[in-house]
């Protein structure tokens, strides 16, 4: 078979991606290797509706011998060593240590660079999808994966347009997976299957990287005679839209509400963070607690959402917390099919109960499992829904998950539960 040559990275990545298409629902991290990886892996991203990132490595080359990875480094002082090179090599600790200073100097100055606009994708818990342009001996893609797994991926999937038989093999004693175009064994050099193979610059990995991140526009939602401030996100190829309805004595500005929707937005969905009370309402219990007050608002957002260029076709979820969470569900009840999915985070159903039964769409309660009455009444809650739901009660959380991981535990149920959902309606259409 006549082996693959690629017109450029452009055309690699969108041939990889389509080869790797069947990781959509792995919720996966793309991360290139910089530089040439990384315009392939922002071809990859975008089919896969997935964040890209970089993943920064330097090898430890042994003192001795350095194209032999006595280990690698990585950010947040992410950092292996290979135990069967060091004893090779005979390489000693303060060895190590000088040839690390130097490749960690190296290091520190490409991320100073690249974190001023991208801060670093967590990898915890999540699958890494790490790209290169090609592998010729697999020695840098190795320590990446060394490093993934430091920062705590899951899963590591490693993946190229091209490499040779042998690197390939000697890549799948490392990575969970390893998904490669085309293996000749005749493979000289990584350039010889490309017909454009320009070097890549710092400037491009960084122009790629920024592209690839959400827009922000603050909005003004019109609601009856009010007007609601809020901030609209919006990733590359979206693939549903989350309206965040907060609860009392908090706001669009919520570091939590904030954070939950940043990660909604690294697995393609855009996001609107709403004040649905104008800050003279916001100081009246009157209108805290005034569940059907809310539900017209967050109807009013669901309309604005649907007259958005960016997010008029993209199916909808509604993400609640407090009595936030009572109104985005008194709204889905009113709005029928027009709401794809609802997350409620420590969430007051109750609030809403006399339209629980007519909740259509997948509904998910997730509550903190030392905030006691609120379990109790989230329980009683799901045995009024008769759409799909699920409770999750998350151990040692309290109301706010102000708990270590306990927010990570919302985010990555939220992100699930939106992605399987309403990326379900998405294709559909």
């Amino acid at each position: 078979m006549q082996p693959l040559v690629f017109r450029d990275r452009d055309d690699a990545g969108e041939r990889l991606g389509a080869a790797l298409e069947g990781l959509r629902d792995d919720d996966p991290v793309v991360l290139g290797l910089p530089r040439g990886g990384v315009p392939v892996a922002a071809r990859v991203a975008e089919a896969l509706g997935a964040p890209l990132d970089v993943i920064v490595v330097r090898k430890l080359g042994a003192p001795t011998q350095p194209e032999l990875a006595a280990g690698a480094i990585g950010e947040d002082g992410a950092r292996v060593t290979n135990p069967d090179v060091l004893r090779l090599t005979r390489t000693t600790a303060a060895e190590l240590e000088r040839v690390e200073v130097h490749e960690r100097g190296v290091l520190q100055r490409r991320l100073e660079r690249l974190r001023a606009v991208r801060p670093r994708e967590p990898l915890s818990g999540r699958t890494a999808l790490l790209i290169d342009d090609g592998m010729a001996t697999g020695a840098s893609m190795r320590a990446a994966v060394h490093v993934a797994r430091a920062h705590g991926a899951r899963k590591v999937v490693v993946a190229a347009p091209v490499a040779p038989p042998d690197v390939v093999n000697m890549l799948r004693h490392h990575a969970d997976a390893v998904v490669v175009l085309d293996e000749p064994a005749e493979f000289e050099a990584v350039g010889r299957w490309y017909r454009d193979f320009q070097p890549v610059t710092d400037d491009e990995v960084v122009r790629l990287v920024h592209e690839a991140m959400a827009t922000h526009t603050e909005v003004v939602v019109a609601a009856g005679p009010v007007m609601l401030p809020g901030t609209l996100s919006v990733p590359p190829r979206p693939r549903g839209v989350v309206v965040f309805a907060h609860g009392s004595g908090s706001s669009r500005r919520s570091p939590r509400n904030r954070w939950v929707a940043e990660r909604l937005q690294s697995a393609g969905m855009a996001t609107l963070l709403v004040d649905l009370l104008t800050d003279a309402e916001a100081h009246e219990q009157v209108h805290v607690f005034d569940v059907e007050l809310l539900a017209d608002r967050v109807g009013a957002t669901l309309d604005f959402v649907a007259g958005q260029h960016d997010t008029k076709a993209l199916p909808v979820g509604l993400f609640g917390a407090s009595t936030g969470a009572a109104a985005a569900l008194w709204a889905a009840a009113e709005r029928g099919a027009g709401v794809g999915a609802v997350v409620s985070r420590g969430g007051r159903p109750d609030l809403a109960q006399r339209r629980l039964h007519e909740v259509t769409a997948p509904t998910l309660l997730l509550v903190g499992g030392d905030d006691g009455t609120v379990v109790d009444l989230n329980r009683r809650a799901a045995q009024s829904l008769r759409c799909e739901h699920r409770l999750v009660v998350v151990p040692g959380a309290s109301h706010l998950f102000e708990e270590p991981g306990t927010l990570e535990r919302v985010a990555d149920e939220a992100s699930r539960w939106f992605r399987t959902h309403l990326g379900a309606r998405l294709q559909a259409v």
